[in-house]
């Protein structure tokens, strides 16, 4: 049997579940292995059954659905024609990266595991399930997972135990290499300046929305800085309802631009274009030629909390004894306790770390940027304004994040800081978006009541239902709504007071902080119960969720529960039956985010 090609497909949301597929490429070409990393999407399906050896990483999102960048390959592989025994020629293994404080731990991971065995793949060991939630991440579960793997494909394929793996330490080469140009330019490389007015905008090709006012409402002495922000989206064909979410790629801050230039000793004017070295398409965001500012203050995502693979690449960089030695470390399975505390707590910058590693640092050529930073990830906020009650126009309640650790400066979200700083009042701002389909669909039917309960930013897409609905008559709407005080941080309440008054909404508060014992949105959800079990069994009532997911969501629910044991005298099994029943037929939808 001929040496195997590996082919490792990912489907990522957050970018985790691609690094962890460059990590196993890596791996594979240090085993000689010949290798291709792609997204699952970027892939053409109807290859598969040619594939002899191939992993599968994929990250699950929202309710249990599959990441956006593998919904193509996941509605092929669920086709109910596709024959039992087409797979039976590939050996393959599938782990899943998860975060078991959610309730669909890992679905889409097992999903996947037991398909590929109805259409006859050999398993090559069981799906391994990563966990977040884990104290040392979801390393923890890879490290053994992946040996069990290179045992296997070793057993299976007995020739590449003849050819010595490259050391850890010697480095691969890179992705990528610049070819700097002669001439420099203070154009500002932006691909979306020449718009086509006729595009849908996408990720691809993002609309530039104008701002049209950035306004803090929470009360100035209030800890939490929020925002509510509106763009003008005139001409850019974006079409959006309630539940739906908008897209938008943050940009590093000028501080972090400059300092990260500095210590990699780039011009920030000079320009280059790419070559790839191996398959890998030149990533579609960067303009060809490009600048080195727009490159680091748009593409690479030097303000967040590195991975562990950041500091394997470092590694193979240093020439440094001791600089080399403590990064061995953190890349070693054994280090992770260390690089956890080092890092992972204390919310520690890629660009701090470089500060830390002076010598290392020093190493770094051009070339290895794209393999050492990841792509800035677009972030998602629910729309928090109705297109039809407000045309042309697009609203966001954005919580600004920013909070201390142990480290000197205070750590900030990087969109959240980027949109609080920018000030229409100053100048022109156009912040380049994209609306996709948010996972809560609100009722069709003009008689269907809504129960909507969002403490804090969660009301953000109630806000949009309930504009939507009140400009088309419907006035069975109730919301719950918390937060720590009615004077601080009651967002919207002229809002929600007029609809009231004009009967088009009923309205529960809970303000946690007002009085000597904590009241939160479940228990007045309680409160409420004889109200909500008529809603909900006689007149067919939704019900939504949205919010933090730390304990509120189950909280509700289990409010909910108590209602319907309380009202209908069912026991405590029949109540989550119910409740099960709700969220089969769509009846109780959730959107929440940690």
């Amino acid at each position: 049997m001929s040496d195997p090609a590996l082919l490792v497909l990912y489907g990522s949301q957050t970018g985790t579940a691609q690094d962890t597929a460059h990590r196993i490429g890596r791996q594979a070409q240090r085993r000689h292995l010949k290798v291709r990393v792609l997204p699952l999407d970027g892939y053409n399906v109807a290859y598969l059954i040619s594939e002899s050896l191939v992993v599968f990483v994929c990250s699950t999102t929202g309710q249990g659905d599959p990441p956006d960048n593998m919904k193509n390959f996941w509605r092929f592989l669920f086709r109910k024609s596709l024959p039992v025994g087409s797979l039976s020629c590939l050996d393959c293994a599938v782990l899943g990266l998860g975060d078991s404080s959610y309730p669909k731990f890992n679905f889409v991971a097992k999903k996947l595991h037991k398909r590929l065995l109805q259409l006859g793949a050999g398993m090559l060991i069981p799906v391994g399930l990563a966990d977040d939630q884990h104290d040392l991440g979801p390393d923890a579960v890879i490290d053994p997972w992946l040996r069990s793997f290179w045992e296997k494909v070793l057993v299976l394929h007995p020739s590449l135990s003849d050819l010595k793996p490259l050391r850890d330490d010697e480095p691969l080469p890179p992705s990528f290499t610049f070819h700097f140009l002669d001439e420099k330019t203070d154009q500002r490389d932006d691909p979306a300046r020449i718009e086509s007015e006729q595009a849908v905008p996408s990720e691809s090709r993002p609309f530039q929305a104008r701002m049209l006012f950035n306004r803090r409402v929470t009360e100035p002495s209030h800890f939490q800085d929020v925002r509510l922000i509106e763009f003008d989206i005139s001409g850019s064909n974006i079409d959006f309802a309630a539940g739906d979410v908008v897209m938008m790629h943050p940009q590093n801050s000028a501080e972090d631009v400059q300092l990260f230039c500095q210590l990699l000793r780039l011009d920030p004017e000079s320009r280059f274009c790419l070559r790839a070295t191996g398959d890998a398409p030149v990533p579609p965001r960067l303009p060809q030629p490009c600048s080195v500012r727009h490159l680091v203050e748009r593409y690479l995502d030097i303000a967040a909390v590195p991975r562990r693979s950041f500091f394997e690449l470092l590694s193979t960089l240093a020439t440094n004894e001791l600089e080399r030695d403590k990064l061995t470390e953190f890349s070693s399975a054994a280090g992770q306790d260390e690089l956890h505390s080092y890092c992972n707590r204390p919310r520690r910058t890629a660009l701090e770390v470089l500060s830390d590693f002076p010598h290392t640092t020093a190493e770094i050529r051009a070339d290895h940027l794209l393999d050492l930073f990841p792509e800035i990830q677009p972030r998602s906020f629910s729309i928090a304004s109705s297109l039809k009650a407000h045309p042309n126009r697009l609203q966001v309640l954005v919580a600004v994040v920013r909070y201390k650790t142990k480290l000197y400066k205070p750590r900030r979200g990087l969109c959240s800081s980027w949109l609080a700083s920018l000030d229409p009042e100053q100048g022109e701002v156009r912040v380049p978006l994209w609306v996709k389909k948010g996972s809560l669909r609100f009722p069709k039917e003009q008689e269907t009541p809504v129960i909507m309960v969002g403490p804090g930013t969660g009301v953000a897409p109630f806000r949009s239902a309930l504009q939507e609905r009140v400009s088309e008559g419907r006035t069975a709407n109730v919301l719950f709504f918390g937060c720590r005080s009615e004077s601080k941080d009651f967002y919207f309440r002229s809002e929600w007071e007029d609809m009231t008054k004009a009967g088009n909404l009923r309205l529960f508060t809970a303000f946690s902080r007002d009085q000597e014992e904590k009241v939160y949105v479940q228990h007045r959800v309680k409160e409420a119960a004889p109200l909500l079990w008529d809603l909900i069994t006689n007149r067919k009532a939704c019900f939504y969720i949205a919010g933090n997911a730390k304990q509120m969501p189950a909280a509700v629910c289990d409010a909910l529960k108590e209602t319907f044991q309380q009202e209908g005298g069912v026991s405590a099994e029949e109540a989550e039956q119910m409740l099960v029943a709700m969220e089969k037929t769509g009846r109780l939808q959730s959107e929440t985010w940690s």
